[in-house]
């Protein structure tokens, strides 16, 4: 039984150990890929481009937008945002306003046969009459 517990604490032990250098390659890994104009996201949700690193003091300067800038540390950078490309579909603009209309034969059915111009205690008396129909 104590053979058991060892062999599951080491084997826990050794699934940490392999986890946390997983972590450490893959911020190894992104971060060799910082470059001024790359454009990356923080890991508190800030969105910006690289203007400048400093590798002395793990600094990097980001450019939120024009001629506003950050200095974050380069472990808070967690995310190169890679640019979403649009699809290039042309958008179709009718030339007239036939095609916004809706034929009747299209339109959609009412819900139901009240009629539009019904006093607050007709609708009462309606609703209670079909509450009793159902009943």
């Amino acid at each position: 039984m104590n053979i058991l517990l060892f062999v599951m604490l080491g084997l826990f032990v050794f699934m940490m150990f392999r986890r946390n250098k997983k972590t450490k390659e893959q911020a190894a890994t992104l971060q060799s890929q910082f470059a001024p104009g790359v454009e990356v996201m923080t890991s508190f949700g800030l969105f910006g481009r690289i203007v400048e690193i400093d590798d002395a003091e793990n600094k990097v300067l980001l450019e939120l937008s024009p001629g506003n800038t950050a200095t974050v540390h380069r472990q808070a950078v967690t995310k190169i945002v890679e640019p979403v490309l649009a699809a290039e579909e042309p958008a179709v603009v009718p030339n007239d306003a036939s095609s916004l209309t809706i034929e009747k034969s299209e339109s959609i059915a009412p819900v139901n046969d009240a009629p539009r111009d019904e006093t607050p205690e007709e609708t009462l008396r309606r609703l209670s009459d079909e509450g009793k129909k159902d009943s």
